[in-house]
């Protein structure tokens, strides 16, 4: 039998993530987003809360919950705003899942409860400035000498990299050639403050405001070869699952996002009047809000889906694809739509809505834009590469 209502833990999770979003985000968050300052008190609110362990054991110092259960933290928080949504998405998703997976026993002891308390926050430096989707096009290096790693490169759009709470980015290089004559692609912890590793200055961007987006170099930055991550020259299927992963938890802040846009609208339906009349009676605003919430309910069904396929093993590369296309579509769409309905006050960045029309975009393009979405559900169905 079909059953997609939640647990009783996961229907307090949601609640206790909601009640937060709206009496401690949502009344301060737009003087952080038009200031571009991080949030760094909502930031230390959810490490108490646990928010950053939500899927990490708690002999590691997590809250011993499922990956589903931060998927409906990430929704909740993006109903209200993404920026302070991605921050928890990226630090759990890339900064602390890979060293769960794939770390040692001893590189989880040393990070995984701080990263689960949210008393440092990882990132996941892949992207580089030339090589945007194509990962597979990585030019940093990595070059064993000795017991170091002497890594030299660079990175783009890397999110939480460079907060006063970042302790390390994990980073992959090319670390040899295999074969086959294919790069040879590892992942590296690089704790933050090594030498060698330098944070440039932020991002002035569209959306996302509130978040912390860096570019990166390394300059014959030396770590510990303890300090690779996994096997040796598995980096590149390492990043592959962390991304799969990652785009379930990316799906929920796009379902947040359309939810949002939702609220908003009925608030302001109920609230706004034309002609005499509350612009809620009308039938075009009518039809366009049942359009808005048929996206954000079917999106959501898209990543239900996808998740329960994740925590029962089962195979879902092809389900995340989905679920991250449908969640950004409605995203973009129902900002629009939002913004339309509010009219010249969709248009103020001070609404919810002009930063959700703002948000929306980054979603179509993060962790593998909706062409790279296509092309792997495309793959998944048997067309050929």
């Amino acid at each position: 039998m079909v059953d997609h209502r939640l647990s009783e833990e996961h229907e307090a999770l949601r609640d206790s993530v909601r009640t937060f979003a709206s009496k401690e985000v949502a009344p301060v968050i737009g003087d952080y987003y038009e200031r571009e300052e991080f949030p760094y008190p909502l930031v230390r609110t959810m490490g108490e809360m646990g928010l950053f362990g939500l899927p990490v054991p708690e002999e590691h110092g997590g809250m011993g919950g499922d990956y589903f259960a931060l998927c409906l933290a990430l929704e909740e928080l993006a109903r209200v705003d993404s920026s302070v949504a991605i921050t928890l998405e990226a630090g759990v998703s890339l900064g602390v899942m890979p060293i769960y997976r794939f770390g040692n026993d001893e590189q989880r002891a040393t990070w995984l409860p701080k990263l689960a308390r949210g008393e440092i926050l990882g990132a996941f430096g892949l992207t580089e400035p030339g090589g945007g989707s194509d990962a597979g096009s990585t030019r940093t290096t990595a070059v064993l000498d000795g017991d170091s790693w002497v890594i030299n490169g660079s990175k783009a759009f890397i999110t939480n990299s460079g907060t006063d709470l970042t302790g390390l980015v994990t980073v992959t290089a090319v670390t040899g050639q295999k074969p086959d004559g294919r790069k040879e692609i590892s992942t590296i912890i690089v704790p933050s403050g090594t030498p060698g590793f330098e944070v440039a200055k932020k991002y002035s961007k569209v959306g996302w405001n509130a978040s912390d987006t860096h570019a990166l170099s390394f300059d014959d930055c030396r770590v510990p070869a303890a300090n690779l991550l996994g096997e040796r020259g598995r980096g590149y299927a390492q990043f592959l699952a962390t991304l799969t992963e990652g785009r379930v938890a990316i799906a929920a802040v796009g379902v947040g996002l359309a939810q949002g846009c939702v609220d908003e609208c009925l608030r302001y339906l109920d609230e706004r009047e034309a002609f005499g009349r509350k612009i809620g009676e009308y039938q075009a605003m009518q039809f366009k809000i049942a359009d808005m919430e048929l996206r954000a309910h079917t999106a959501r069904l898209a990543y239900y889906d996808a998740a329960s396929r994740m925590l029962r093993g089962e195979p879902y590369k092809k389900q995340a694809a989905i679920a991250k296309l449908a969640s950004s579509n409605a995203a973009m769409d129902n900002a629009r739509d939002a913004t339309q309905i509010f009219g010249g006050y969709g248009f103020m960045n001070e609404t919810p809505v002009g930063r959700f029309y703002r948000d929306a975009k980054i979603l179509e393009i993060g962790e593998g834009t909706s062409e790279v979405q296509r092309m792997l559900i495309a793959r998944e169905l048997g067309l050929p590469a």
